[in-house]
């Protein structure tokens, strides 16, 4: 009775102390028992909690992912830990499970802001194939440009990739850009293990990479940049709580036209621009709107976009609406060219980011991954000058490629990635 009463007090000590899981995301590595964003000895003492009944069973408890809680899974726990599993179960940006044996020491990639992400956390030298657009941007990627190329991300060649034998392959979620399941896992799994993650959309970068820490055994080198980002995004945030709606922008975010229509196709909510723009403290008037060539993108009339009368409007030259800039030119005359077909629009001399100059132009390599934050700070800028007077976007991006890039380049001298350029503004 003295054991049992012992017990009792250790664990209801436990209770006390152990916090419940309140953070900003959910881990989704299986081993993560209290569903927080770290796995550590507190998941250790969680699991051995669930197993005395004394907490909820955990979907990530089942370390072991082998639809049992018992002894195994805290043993799990400490593995990962310490570096020392053999298997590593993940929630996928699917949110399906996916087992990986480990460790990873290839890998193939199928976008480049995959790539971006594994050598962000100074993990590049276990990449062993790429796709086309990264093997264009020698620039940015001097050395990892140079790999074998499987070509495109949309439609890789599935016979390279089975010949690069990479431990896994990573891709975007399906209807993205790179091919669902029916091109890819059914076709080169168990072969090779394909790994969906998502690195573009804000409020799933941190949460992504922290997977990917795990996967490659780089998870300090994921938080530190994890730590840096969130620097610059809370004090935007932190700004931007405190404005009210009504001053607030009207953004209407351009897209560019397809197949010769006047409509111009824009984001919607549940796209990362629709996040960014609203992170940043604008009102997005195409939040709402139906779908159009892919969800989250859809179609606007010109007449449509004229009676919102959007405060700003921001051209996005990526995706769809593809326009030479980035890394590997310090030609701005393709953004210069799109700026000019927005503003000489039907109409749009009248509208109020024309006639006051608030019209921009932002090249998707600052727009999504782990350059986000760029984006976000120029979004900011745009929306709120007098209250983000002292932000500087470039500066933000050179500590970007100066701590996480590995590659010398100076942003205030090469490249182009919004229109007008600072100097112009």
């Amino acid at each position: 009775m003295k054991i049992n009463a012992i017990l009792a007090g250790i664990i209801m000590c436990l209770l006390l102390v152990l916090p419940a899981a309140a953070s900003d995301y959910t881990l989704g590595v299986f081993g993560n028992a209290n569903e927080d964003e770290t796995i550590n000895m507190q998941d250790v003492t969680y699991t051995e909690l669930i197993i005395l009944e004394y907490r909820d069973k955990t979907q990530l408890a089942d370390a072991k992912h082998d639809n049992r809680i018992n002894m195994q899974d805290v043993t799990q726990i400490e593995l990962i830990i310490l570096g020392r599993e053999k298997e590593l179960t993940i929630l996928d940006s699917e949110g399906e499970s996916k087992t990986i044996s480990m460790p990873v020491n290839e890998i193939l990639t199928l976008n480049s802001d995959c790539t971006e992400a594994i050598r962000a956390i100074q993990a590049k030298d276990r990449i062993v194939g790429i796709e086309s657009a990264t093997a264009m941007q020698t620039t940015f990627y001097p050395e990892i440009s140079a790999l074998p190329s499987v070509g495109r991300g949309s439609g890789p060649d599935l016979e390279l990739v089975m010949e690069i034998d990479p431990d896994i392959l990573i891709a975007y979620a399906p209807g993205i850009y790179n091919p669902g399941h029916d091109g890819l896992e059914d076709k080169l799994e168990p072969a090779v293990t394909v790994v969906r993650l998502n690195f573009y959309k804000p409020e799933n970068v941190a949460e992504d990479l922290i997977k990917l820490g795990y996967l490659l055994g780089e998870v300090e080198n994921a938080r530190n940049y994890i730590e840096w980002r969130d620097e610059y995004v809370n004090e935007i945030e932190d700004v931007v709580s405190g404005i009210s709606e009504d001053d607030k922008p009207k953004v209407f975010i351009d897209y560019g036209s397809q197949g010769g229509s006047t409509n111009r196709m824009t984001a919607a909510a549940g796209t990362g621009l629709h996040q960014m723009c609203v992170q940043a403290g604008g009102i997005n008037i195409a939040a709402d709107l139906p779908a159009g060539l892919a969800p989250g993108y859809p179609y606007a009339e010109l007449e449509w976009i004229l009676d919102q009368a959007p405060i700003v409007v921001i051209g996005q030259a990526s995706g769809y609406n593809s326009r030479d800039g980035g890394y590997e030119t310090d030609d701005d005359s393709d953004l210069a060219a799109y700026y000019d077909e927005i503003i000489g629009l039907p109409g749009f001399e009248e509208i109020p980011a024309v006639e006051n100059n608030r019209t921009y132009i932002m090249q998707g390599v600052v727009s999504g991954g782990l350059t986000d934050v760029v984006g976000l700070a120029y979004y900011a800028e745009w929306f709120h000058p007098n209250r983000f007077e002292n932000l500087d976007p470039e500066a933000i991006h050179q500590e970007y490629i100066d701590e996480f890039c590995g590659i010398d380049f100076n942003v205030a001298e090469h490249g182009v990635f919004v229109y007008p350029q600072p100097e112009e503004s």
